[in-house]
């Protein structure tokens, strides 16, 4: 398992009501919306490469 980098993030009370709602909605933890939503927003700019099939099924 990959380790993970962990660091405090400060978020606006309605920012963060509004990602625990999304992330109810698609069965996620808040910190699993966040990092879906940033893995998605770095890949759709062309900052991330695509993960390999190796690396996509040891992080399930």
């Amino acid at each position: 398992m990959s380790k993970k980098k962990r660091f405090l993030l400060r978020l606006d009370q309605a920012l963060y009501d509004t990602l625990e709602r999304w992330a109810a909605d698609e069965l996620r933890s808040v910190n699993a919306q966040i990092e879906f939503l940033l893995k998605e927003s770095t890949r759709k700019a062309g900052r991330q490469k695509e993960p390999s099939s190796d690396q996509e099924s040891a992080s399930d």
